[in-house]
């Protein structure tokens, strides 16, 4: 895989460039070379001939635990926000999660509307007011509301104690199509009680959503129980970058070659084919937020 670029050298006077070729070694066209590896391989070169700049790329996410509790807290006007993750993925060039908690008695209003984003919002703890359009719903913990690019929404706590909400947001790669979120169901408000929970024999399911929408050809999400003391599934790979939220109990994620813990609030990524598998290393049932996109 060979690269060049032309580059006016500091110290010669203008016009005169150099021209620079870069060799990446044929090893990363094995299967076994992840996208992953590639990105950071493309970044070390970058970082030797000096044109990386960290405040004008964004990083790649690496696929491993983001904790809550560790988090840097940001105090607010209505309580605090916690910034988890930040960056780029296989299939999208901006990705970001964070917290924000609004204290109880705040009558404070947040209002969200992004031209070249879409997102969803994951309520923790506590209870929000979600509007939109001429949509108003209050939803409790668990809850989720999915939101299109352009589609405006307020959130605000209307309960008698702190609320505490995710919220996602995503840019992919590839062109926004809208036609195609509006066409898959637009925007979604689905409350917690709402989704029917199937027991398996490892557990549990709610199944949230599996569509299209303006990012992306597939999202889909869905909430497991986990029974205590063993594993979802043995480590596999998927084309779908992937993250689980957790919102009770304790686990242990297998990610690549490592091993990662996880309790409540914590977030793990997964990029696009890392093995993985996810274990509740804990004596009762645990239970997590799954979301993927292509």
């Amino acid at each position: 895989m060979i690269y060049s670029y032309f580059r006016r050298s500091r110290n010669v006077p203008t016009g005169i460039t150099h021209h620079v070729r870069f060799i990446l070694i044929d090893e990363t066209d094995r299967p076994s070379f992840n996208i992953y590896q590639k990105m950071k391989l493309i970044v070390l070169v970058l970082v030797v001939l000096g044109l990386y700049n960290q405040d004008s790329i964004a990083q790649v996410v690496q696929s491993k635990v983001f904790s809550y509790s560790k988090a840097k807290v940001k105090k607010t006007e209505s309580g605090e926000k916690r910034e988890l993750i930040s960056g780029v993925t296989t299939h999208l060039k901006k990705f970001e999660i964070f917290t924000n908690t609004i204290q109880s008695g705040k009558a404070h209003q947040v209002n969200r509307i992004h031209a070249d984003c879409e997102e969803f919002v994951f309520v923790k703890e506590g209870t929000l007011k979600i509007n939109f359009h001429e949509t108003s719903k209050t939803m409790g913990a668990g809850s989720v509301a999915l939101m299109m690019p352009n589609d405006a929404y307020t959130l605000e706590n209307t309960g008698k104690s702190d609320a505490t909400y995710y919220v996602v947001s995503y840019q992919s790669i590839r062109p926004i199509n809208l036609q195609r979120g509006i066409n898959a169901g637009g925007s979604i408000l689905l409350d917690w009680d709402s989704i029917k929970f199937t027991p398996h024999d490892r557990g549990g399911v709610r199944k949230f959503f599996d569509r299209k929408s303006a990012m992306s050809e597939r999202i889909e999400m869905h909430a497991t129980t986990l029974n205590p003391a063993i594993k979802s599934h043995e480590p596999h790979t998927h084309l779908p970058d992937e993250i689980v939220i957790m919102m009770e109990g304790t686990t242990e994620e297998e990610i690549g070659t490592g091993i990662f813990k996880g309790k409540p609030g914590d977030v793990y990524f997964m990029g696009s084919n890392i093995p993985h598998a996810i274990r509740n290393t804990g004596k009762k049932p645990c239970m997590y937020l799954a979301f993927q996109w292509e």
